[in-house]
């Protein structure tokens, strides 16, 4: 499909064929998320999601994070280049420079997809289907010039021709546009300006009326969705490595570390933990099937991730301060088995193979310093297993420092190894405290939340008989037509039909954002939809996101997203049965 983009939030409501219907809402104050349709997501009696404040404080402080960390790092580059230590101020100008150029690249490269535009079409194929009598149609087969035909409206009927005066000027906005944007990259603040652009767009979303008050917050969705994908691959790119090169110079020259190299290793660290847990959040809620991240639970995972990253990135330091050459090939076949590890998961989260093992590739260096969820289902067996694997490599690593130092008389090294000890047992405590706590789901050793994350929804808020939004604890009954794939009775072959008997009651079914809504338009997209944690299409296809956006403007009503579901023929090797 198109080139990768990352995901921040939308919203839905259960529909058949399993939709991911709208956007969510709001990136912060969504503590409660309840009913009413496409974006105008809100409790009940609601506006719908606004842009609140902590969302802006969230993102100022990111940029604080973001700031805070490339300037360190220039500074000790150039700190090092006064001093004439030439090796030293190379390799942390190079762990600055070339992350940053290749962030930059694919920042630009979204750019310029998002704002050509194809001669003669709007976008892929996208169409709408109104589930109410008489309403409007259009597939993912169809396109979005036939969506605004269908609705009759006037964007793409005959025009006036443009005067040259107005051709000129809108040249001109074209020039200016693509001049600012080539030189905000070639400064190597693409970042900043997507971090700007999202406040700018849900200050919008405020401060308009209703219909572009939706449109410009699934704007804002997709574009903190872009910024929060090229935060992770940079930091991890620049900041763990950064982090690992200062600790082991501050190791390795002993006595008291200087103040320069302190605060960056420190500023690389809070960037490593805050991207983490800001990709959470924005993944999660950008999920319908997921409950909303709090800030709170945010909060939990920054400090998790922090002292967790920590301990790991001292070991490696005091590891590499003395043995250098065993320290890279330990580094290649940790990467090597994590990356087998991931790929042997089948992850899902990209639109073509090479694109799924380059993934791949960027999760195995994650994997090298903390742990990061790429698997649908209970993580704590995996996560359990990981940590016990980190906790071995930390206790191997600092205990072959530490035998290599002076037992008798050097206390600063036994200070150094409780230190990372300590670190670990922090950072596994608040990472008890998020998910005993602070998880959306609820406290993982009391009674979990139900499936509706309706607060008060007046009756069971349950996927309808028809929706296919989580495995089904029943068998439909299949005639020979069916199974041949013949169409029965006017409807496709594969629909759900109603159960033939029942089987045993199962787990609660999968969470869902709002009550159901059967009227109004649909944008029925011709694709699977990926399981959590993996991001919906709409957030990874540029086309189908351009689309979407196109739609939803020229729809006077917000239209829900609705995915393909999966074939009945694969869900009947699933369950257990009983003739």
């Amino acid at each position: 499909m198109a080139a990768k983009s990352d995901g921040a939030a939308a919203t839905a409501s259960p529909a058949p064929e399993g939709a991911a219907r709208g956007a969510r809402g709001s990136a912060g104050a969504r503590g409660e998320a309840a009913a009413a349709g496409g974006p105008e997501v809100a409790g009940p009696g609601g506006s719908g999601p606004r842009y609140g404040l902590r969302d802006c404080c969230w993102v100022l402080c990111a940029l604080l994070v973001f700031f805070s960390d490339g300037a360190t790092d220039l500074w000790l580059a150039a700190s090092y280049y006064l001093q004439g230590q030439r090796t030293y101020f190379g390799l942390t100008l190079l762990f600055v420079l070339l992350p940053s150029l290749v962030v930059q690249l694919l920042s630009f490269r979204w750019f310029v997809y998002d704002y050509t535009e194809p001669a003669g079409t709007l976008g892929p194929a996208v169409s709408t289907k109104d589930s109410g009598a008489g309403g409007l149609s259009v597939s993912t087969k169809d396109s979005a010039a036939a969506f605004l035909a269908k609705e009759g409206g006037s964007e793409l009927g005959p025009r006036p021709a443009p005067s040259s005066a107005s051709a000129h000027r809108r040249r001109c906005c074209r020039l200016c546009v693509w001049l600012l944007q080539t030189l905000v990259h070639l400064l190597q603040l693409g970042q900043v300006w997507r971090y700007l652009r999202t406040v700018y767009l849900g200050l919008q979303s405020r401060w308009r009326g209703e219909r572009l008050r939706r449109h410009f917050y699934w704007r804002m969705l997709f574009e903190s969705a872009d910024v929060s994908m090229l935060r992770l691959l940079e930091t991890f790119l620049r900041s763990a490595p950064q982090l690992v090169l200062q600790l082991s110079l501050l190791v390795h020259r002993g006595g008291r570390p200087d103040l320069l190299p302190a605060l960056s290793t420190s500023a690389s660290l809070v960037s490593l933990a805050w991207t983490l847990a800001s990709y959470q959040k924005v993944l999660r809620d950008s999920r319908d099937d997921k409950r909303p991240l709090s800030y709170k639970g945010a909060v939990a995972q920054v400090l998790w991730h922090l002292f967790t990253i920590a301990a790991r990135s001292l070991a490696f330091a005091l590891f590499a301060s003395v043995y250098k050459l065993y320290f890279g090939i330990f580094i290649v076949a940790h990467w090597c088995i994590m990356t087998f590890w991931v790929i042997q998961g089948e992850t899902d989260f990209c639109m073509s193979k090479w694109e799924e093992i380059i993934y791949n590739m960027v999760v195995g260096i994650i994997y090298i310093f903390c742990w990061f969820n790429v698997k649908e289902g209970r993580s704590r067996r995996r996560m359990a297993l990981y940590y016990c694997i980190i906790l071995l490599e930390n206790a191997a690593l600092t205990g072959f420092w530490y035998s290599s130092r002076n037992f008798s008389t050097d206390f600063h090294s036994l200070i150094l190894v409780c230190v990372v000890a300590s670190s670990f047992a922090l950072g596994i405590f608040f990472m008890c405290v998020y998910y005993c706590l602070l998880h959306p789901n609820g406290p993982m050793l009391g009674p979990q939340a139900p499936g509706c994350i309706c607060p008060e929804a007046p009756e069971p808020c349950g996927p309808p008989a028809d929706a296919v939004t989580s495995p089904p604890r029943s068998l439909p009954r299949t005639t020979g037509a069916e199974r041949d794939g013949v169409s029965v009775g006017g409807e496709r072959a594969g629909t759900p039909t109603p159960p033939v008997f029942q089987v045993r009651p199962g787990l609660p079914p999968t969470p869902v954002a709002r009550t159901l809504r059967t009227e109004g338009p649909v944008i029925r997209i011709d694709l699977p939809r990926k399981k959590y944690p993996a991001w919906d299409a709409h957030f990874i296809d540029r086309r189908l996101r351009k689309t979407i956006l196109a739609l939803e403007y020229s729809s006077p009503v917000t239209p829900r997203l609705q995915y393909r579901s999966v074939g009945t023929t694969q869900e009947l090797l699933e369950y257990e049965t009983t003739v």
